[in-house]
C-alpha cells in the first residue's frame, strides 16, 4: 500500500480494497476530501490538477480511471475513464463511460451507462441515456431534476464531416436563458442522431429514430424525419464548399461559449467557498477556455479548406477580432445590476448556485438573460464581419 493511500484512509477516505488501488505520486492529497469519499478497487487516480469533494464516490460498478480531473460535492461516477473533465455537485456518470478533455457536467447532469463525450457542456439537470456518443455540443433547457433536458439512449451527435473537418459544434437551447433554468426542456428520441453543426431552440422534441440535419430555431416543435426519399449519386471527396449555415453555427456557438465564460468569471466565481470549490471553479474557467480554443481552432481549419480563388479576409482579423472580443463583458450596467440580485439571493439561499438562480425574480432573469445575449450577439456580428468573403 501506498503511502499516498495509507495517509488518505487516515482523513476518513473508505478504500473498499485499497491494495488495488493506484495513486500517481504527483496527486495532491490535499485536494482529496477527507468527509464521505468512498473509493473501490480497481480504481487509478493521476494529475497534478486532480480535485475530488466529499461524498464522491469512484468505480461503485467498475474501475474508474481519473485523469487531471475537478469533481464536486456528492459525485457518483461508477466506471470508465474520465480525463480532463468538470463534476459539479451531484452529477454522475454510469459504468463504461468515456468522458475526455472539456467536458463539464453542470449540477445534477447526469449518463446511464457507455455514454461517450469529449468537449461537451451539460447544464444542470441534462439527462444522457445510456450507449451514447455526444461530442462537441451544449446542451441546456429545463428547471430541475423533474423537469429537463434529455437525450435517449443509442443516440449519437455526428461531429466529423466526409470532408474530413469537425467544424461541427452544436447548440441545443443557448447560455443567456439556459443558465437561468427556466426554459423549456429539450427531448431528443433514442435510437436518432443529430447531424452538427446544428442549433436546437428550447422546447423541441425530436422524435425517436429520427436523424435531425436542419436548425430548428422556432420553439417547441416536434420533429419526426422518417426515411421518405433515397438517394444514390456520386460523390466529389477534397474541398468542400463554404456554407453559409456552417460558418453561422459555429460562429453562434463560439459566441455562447465567449457569454459562458464572462458567466463562470462573474457569477459562479461568487460561489466560491473553500480550497474544493475553488479548484472546481478554476476546472471551469480551464475547461470553457479549451472548448473555446478548439471551436476556434475548428473553424479556422474549415475556412481555410473552403477557401476558393477569390480572396478571402486573412485569419489574422479573425484572430485580431477575437483577442478584441475577450475583455467584452457586455453592458456594465446590467453586469452589475444582475450580479447585486444575485449576490442577494445567495446570501438569502446559504451560497447555494442552482437554490440562487431559482430564487431571482423574472425582471432579474430577463436583466441577466439580456446581458449575456449582448455579448453573444456583438460576438456574432463581429465575427460575421470579418469572416465574410470579399467582393
Amino acid at each position: 500500500m501506498s503511502d499516498t493511500i495509507h495517509l488518505l484512509m487516515q482523513k476518513g477516505i473508505r478504500f473498499t480494497h485499497p491494495e488495488s488501488v493506484e495513486i500517481g505520486p504527483e496527486v495532491d492529497p490535499e485536494r482529496i476530501s477527507g468527509q464521505g469519499v468512498v473509493i473501490y478497487g480497481g480504481c487509478r487516480i493521476f494529475g497534478q490538477r486532480i480535485s475530488i469533494s466529499e461524498g464522491v464516490v469512484l468505480g461503485e460498478e467498475a474501475p474508474v480511471t481519473l485523469v487531471d480531473c475537478q469533481v464536486g460535492p456528492y459525485v457518483t461516477l461508477k466506471g470508465g475513464f474520465f480525463k480532463k473533465a468538470v463534476f459539479l455537485e451531484g452529477a454522475s456518470m454510469g459504468s463504461g463511460a468515456h468522458v475526455r478533455e472539456g467536458t463539464i457536467l453542470e449540477e445534477g447532469a447526469r449518463g446511464a451507462h457507455a455514454v461517450g463525450l469529449k468537449q461537451t457542456i451539460l447544464f444542470p439537470y441534462v439527462t444522457l441515456g445510456s450507449l451514447i456518443n455526444f461530442c462537441d455540443c451544449l446542451m441546456a433547457g429545463g428547471t430541475g431534476r423533474k423537469d429537463h433536458s434529455e437525450v435517449g439512449s443509442s443516440y449519437i451527435h455526428f461531429n466529423f464531416t466526409p470532408y474530413q473537418d469537425k467544424a461541427t459544434p452544436s447548440l441545443m437551447g443557448d447560455v443567456p436563458r439556459g443558465v437561468m433554468l427556466n426554459q423549456r426542456p429539450i427531448f431528443l428520441g433514442g435510437q436518432g442522431g443529430l447531424v452538427g453543426p446544428c442549433r436546437l431552440a428550447f422546447g423541441t422534441v425530436i422524435a425517436a429514430g429520427s436523424i435531425c440535419r436542419k436548425d430548428v430555431l422556432q420553439p417547441n416543435r416536434l420533429i419526426l424525419q422518417a426515411a421518405g426519399k433515397a438517394l444514390n449519386k456520386a460523390f466529389r471527396a477534397g474541398r468542400p464548399m463554404r456554407s453559409g449555415r456552417i460558418l453561422t453555427n459555429n460562429i453562434v456557438y463560439i459566441a455562447n461559449l465567449m457569454a459562458l465564460s464572462c458567466w463562470y468569471r462573474h457569477v459562479r466565481s461568487l460561489c466560491v467557498s473553500g480550497p474544493f470549490s475553488k479548484a472546481l471553479h478554476e476546472g471551469l474557467m480551464e475547461k470553457v477556455k479549451m472548448a473555446l480554443q478548439e471551436r476556434i481552432r475548428r473553424l479556422q481549419d474549415y475556412l481555410m479548406k473552403t477557401a476558393e480563388k477569390k480572396p478571402h479576409p486573412p485569419w489574422e482579423a479573425v484572430e485580431e477580432a477575437l483577442e478584441g472580443l475577450r475583455a467584452f463583458k457586455g453592458a456594465p450596467e446590467r453586469m452589475e445590476a444582475f450580479l447585486e440580485a444575485f449576490e442577494a439571493s445567495m446570501r438569502h439561499h446559504d451560497r447555494g448556485y442552482v437554490a440562487a438562480i431559482q430564487g431571482l425574480s423574472g425582471k432579474d432573469t430577463d436583466t441577466g438573460t439580456a446581458w449575456l445575449q449582448e455579448i453573444v450577439s456583438v460576438t456574432v456580428e463581429r465575427l460575421r464581419a470579418v469572416t465574410a468573403e470579399s467582393p
